[in-house]
This record gives structure tokens, sequence and C-alpha cells, in this order.
């Protein structure tokens, strides 16, 4: 039996962006975020209840500030003590996954979806997911970008305005564009 492009999305296969399922989730999405969105700027508790509905997994003590933007939701799983601040989008075709004691500065955005780089599959919506993996106690600064596939170990800092496009193991400081060692932490 053919796979939907939903059941490729989520096993990290090449599919169809277009597909009508997932453009109605991401309609459905859109609509719980804005309501995020609108109620967390007067009462942010309703906000996190809605965020809860959200997202697939939050752990205790969740904070996002508005704006946010994701696509779906289901693909995104935070662990106790996550703090995102204002601005924060996460492209969510591929599975993003936060530790524990994870900070995120304003403007963070974070990619798991690539086109096609064969201009008639890309024109068509062919997008390939690239999960993105983030250890406990990580700190992004201002307008860091993670790019699809990107892991990060346990106790990594990330200057602000870093675009990372490859794997840290754990205590580092990472910065700069493409995104590097500056320093060993303890």
């Amino acid at each position: 039996m053919a796979k939907t492009e939903k059941e490729k999305m989520l096993a990290g296969e090449r599919y169809l962006n277009t597909d009508p399922e997932l453009a109605d989730e991401r309609r459905t999405n859109r609509r719980l975020i804005n309501q995020f969105n609108d109620v967390s700027k007067t009462n942010p508790e309703t906000g996190i209840e809605v965020m809860r509905q959200i997202l697939n997994r939050a752990g205790k003590s969740l904070d996002i500030q508005p704006p946010f933007q994701c696509d779906y939701g289901y693909n995104i799983n935070v662990g106790d003590n996550f703090f995102a601040n204002y601005g924060c989008c996460f492209i969510d075709v591929g599975a993003i996954t936060f530790g524990d004691n994870c900070l995120l500065g304003p403007n963070v955005q974070i990619y798991t979806v690539n086109h096609a780089f064969d201009v008639k599959d890309r024109d068509r919506g062919v997008e390939i997911p690239g999960n993105v993996t983030i250890g406990d106690h990580l700190w992004a600064g201002g307008g860091v970008i993670i790019t699809p596939g990107v892991t990060l170990g346990n106790n990594v800092i990330i200057a602000a305005g870093a675009v990372v496009t490859k794997s840290f193991g754990d205590n580092v400081l990472i910065g700069g564009n493409p995104a590097r060692v500056i320093k060993k932490l303890k």
C-alpha cells in the first residue's frame, strides 16, 4: 500500500507539500497559532494552554512569547523549563526536539525542510525533511538560524546571529556563519 504524503513527511522521505491533507493541517494549526499569539498578549496562562494543544510534547514550565510561528506543531517536542523569546519561527516539517532547560533569544528560527534541487521537483512542491535535535541546557542568542539535519549536544551556547549548518557535540560555544566552535565550555 502506498504511503500518504503525510506518512512520507513523517518518515523523513521526499514528499509533496502541496498535498491537501497537509495543507489542511497547516491551516488548522495556523488558527491555533493565531489564537495563541492573540491571547498571550493579555493572558499568558491561557496562551500556554493553547500552546500545549499545538505542541506534540511540552514539559513543565513552558514559556513562549508571542509572536510565534510553526507549520504543524505536532512535530515539536520540548523538555522541561523551555523558554522562547519574541518572534521565534519553527518550520517543523521534520521533528524538532529540545531537551530540558533550553533558552531561545528573540527571532530564533529552526528549519527542518529542504526543497528539491531538481527544478521540476521543486516546482511540483517536493520537499525533504531533516530533523533537528537539541540536547539539554541550550542557550541560543537572538537571530540564530538552525538548518535541517542539525543535532546539538548538551550545554551548547549559540552566539547571536549564528547560522548553524552542521552538528556539534557537548559543551561548546558556537557562532558565526556558518557556525564554528569558538570556545570549549566546562
